[in-house]
């Protein structure tokens, strides 16, 4: 891997010698700003498609000063999805309206991407590189795209700009802990046919010191307690990655399009902070593979669409770990070889009667075929899933002050028929000129167990049911543009009610198990807010969001113990929020972000007094750029600052997290 960081060092040197000539031998005219022109327009928010469902749109601005980050840190620092982060670049998985991991759906162009071996998505593998537009369905308003998302689903899609001739952006960072980001995309063509190509790689040895609160040294004499500095050895990690991305509009009315998306990712995988043995005692490694390919064609017509859509997505997951044997080096004790194959097409079709009233359909089938085995261990298992779900949805408009949308979902998992899901929602306009809306709605949902929780060797259990929630929501949204002013806001409070909750935990047999408790309660309240505008000559944003998350164990107390019953999940904090500032003038910008958590409970009783949560920790970013234009050129430099205040702090138990970093910039785009 440190062949890697010298070619990245070579590469920023090379570009840095290819735009100084320029750079110096033009005349820099400071005419061209961060944010070009601002152009404050109210989107319609109270549309029939839309009745009952609260959506985040991510911002177009934060998507582009987010660009090297992975999508964890991009939902952690923007969205109410807390992300439990297993360290920099390390697994990180959602936990959105405080459910399960599993509970969260993403789709990528309209496929779902959810391993169907562990049925979740590890965040820190997807780079904010190949995204142009993100949005996030909360709760049961899921149901839209599947079923299964109990908290919610993401979607992260790829764009087509039709009046494209030629671009291409260059992108090179160099940060703490020897961190190299390298970004290429390259794109253009005419109105009937548009090409892209972004490459990336992403390294970093990932070595940063923190203070060991795991391991405790006592002084003899006085008896104070000290905690060690520590390194996280042994944590390095890097990504390469393509996108190509294909259009072609055969008219006015149809169009076809490609999108391949293959990443290898190699990370080793530190000890926890509570460890006290050698440092050459074992080596955690692991390795992903991923392929990813869709192609879709839509069928514009004056009142219908029609979409066809196929894709194919392959996972390779290699998972090594070494213990150290005297006289014998390292010696492998676990050898895991996972691959996952998924084809998944849908056909979808939706007509507008009137302005008043439309109806959409939809027809999905996906065929999954997993094999896992432990060369070491010699456990495994092969398996194979089919999945069919029909959807029809109905909205109507009623005098223009009511808006109701009427979803229903069926599907077949391997033959059987899972319970009807159907969801009701409504918009309900106050007053006829403002745009003030109480919304609101109900819903079933169910989701299926992974094919880990059945099948995993040892400890999957195939008696598990599926995981049936109703949920319950209000809220109001209101907007208001006052010249180069938008205001946005929306307040939403829920109850999910879920039975069978799948959770894996220790057996007799002395491995874990999952099992179906009887009952997980989560409720709470997410708002939102926004401005932005445009003052003379500058241009700002501000946006925040706040999320109070109550999510509670009913289960059996025969299984948990009377400790747990009725006390919050693990790893769920109770209070949530984070701000974005972003000021920009005359191409000089500053952005500041800031991240607040309250404790999390590390253990179902909750126990204080057992040390058995994390302290609350409020993270602080600084991002400076400026931005030039040479003739055709536009050159972007941002100094960014993370962790500003040197934050001690865990997002897992005995997984510490970076101080203070630091991360230079150059953007260069044609």
């Amino acid at each position: 891997m440190l062949k890697n960081s010298a070619i990245a060092r070579i590469s920023l040197v090379s570009l840095l010698i290819f735009v100084a000539p320029l750079c110096f031998s033009q005349g820099i005219q400071d005419s061209t700003f961060l944010i070009k022109s601002v152009q404050i327009s109210a989107d319609r928010i109270f549309r029939k498609e839309k009745a009952g469902m609260k959506e985040t749109q991510v911002d177009t601005l934060v998507l582009l000063q987010k660009v090297n980050l992975s999508l964890s840190e991009l939902l952690s620092e923007n969205t109410p999805v807390f992300i439990k982060s297993h360290g920099r670049g390390a697994l990180a998985s959602a936990s959105f309206r405080g459910t399960a991991a599993s509970h969260t759906q993403v789709n990528w162009n309209g496929i779902n991407i959810n391993s169907p071996m562990a049925g979740m998505v590890d965040f820190s593998l997807i780079p904010v590189y190949i995204i142009d537009d993100m949005n996030l369905k909360h709760g049961t308003a899921s149901i839209a795209d599947q079923s299964g998302g109990l908290g919610g689903s993401i979607s992260i899609s790829n764009l087509v700009d039709w009046n494209s001739k030629f671009g291409a952006q260059y992108l090179q960072g160099i940060g703490s802990y020897s961190t190299f980001d390298e970004f290429l995309q390259v794109g253009g063509g005419s109105k009937t046919i548009q090409l892209k190509t972004r490459l990336y790689h992403n390294f970093s040895q990932n070595d940063y010191t923190f203070t060991n609160r795991g391991i405790g040294n006592i002084n003899p004499e006085t008896g104070v307690i000290t905690n060690p500095l520590d390194t996280n050895d042994n944590a390095d990690f890097a990504k390469y990655g393509l996108l190509q991305e294909i259009y072609y509009r055969l008219n006015t009315k149809n169009v076809l399009s490609a999108k391949y998306w293959g990443q290898w990712a190699d990370r080793t995988i530190p000890r926890a902070t509570s460890y006290e043995g050698p440092d050459n005692s074992n080596m955690n490694n692991q390795i992903d593979n991923d392929h990813k390919a869709v192609v879709d064609w839509k069928h514009y017509g004056d009142k219908a669409k029609v979409t066809l859509r196929t894709g194919y997505s392959q996972k390779q997951l290699d998972y090594t770990l070494k213990n150290y044997v005297p006289g014998f080096g390292l010696v492998p004790a676990i050898y895991s070889e996972s691959m996952q194959h998924s084809s998944l097409n849908s056909a979808a079709y939706s007509y507008s009667f009137s302005e008043k009233l439309s109806v959409e359909s939809s027809f999905n089938f996906n065929f999954h075929d997993v094999a896992s085995r432990d060369s070491v261990k010699k456990t495994g298992y092969e398996q194979q899933r089919k999945e069919l779900s029909g959807f029809i949805a109905v909205r109507k408009n009623f005098a223009n002050k009511v808006n109701v949308n009427l979803m229903l979902r069926q599907d077949w998992v391997d033959g059987v028929f899972v319970p009807l899901v159907p969801f009701f929602g409504f918009d309900f306009r106050v007053f006829k000129l403002v745009d003030f809306l109480v919304k609101g709605n109900i819903a079933r949902n169910y989701h299926q167990p992974s094919l880990n929780d059945l099948y995993w060797q040892p400890g999957g259990n195939p008696d598990l049911l599926p995981e049936a929630g109703i949920s319950v929501e209000l809220g109001v949204e209101y907007q208001k543009s006052i010249n180069q002013h938008l205001f946005k806001s929306e307040i939403t409070a829920y109850r999910s009610d879920i039975d069978n909750w799948i959770i894996w935990i220790p057996s007799y047999k002395g491995y874990w198990e999952p099992r179906n408790i009887r009952r997980v309660l989560a409720r709470g309240v997410e708002g939102n807010v926004s401005l932005q505008g445009k003052l003379n000559r500058i241009s700002y944003r501000l946006a925040g969001n706040y999320a109070y998350t109550r999510s509670i164990n009913y289960g059996d107390p025969l299984v948990w113990g009377d400790e747990a019953y009725g006390k919050q999940l693990v790893y769920v904090p109770l209070h949530s929020g984070n701000v974005l500032l972003n000021v920009s003038y005359k191409g000089y910008s500053i952005t500041y972000q800031h991240n607040s958590y309250s404790e999390r409970f590390t253990t179902s009783s909750n126990d204080v007094s057992r040390r058995d949560w994390l302290y609350p920790y409020f993270m602080n970013d600084l991002i400076l750029g400026k931005e030039l234009q040479i003739k055709g050129v536009k050159l972007l430099t941002e100094f960014k600052v993370y962790n500003l205040f040197n934050e001690t702090y865990h997002s897992i138990l005995y997984r510490p997290m970076p101080g203070r970093n630091f991360m230079l910039l150059l953007k260069i785009n044609i």
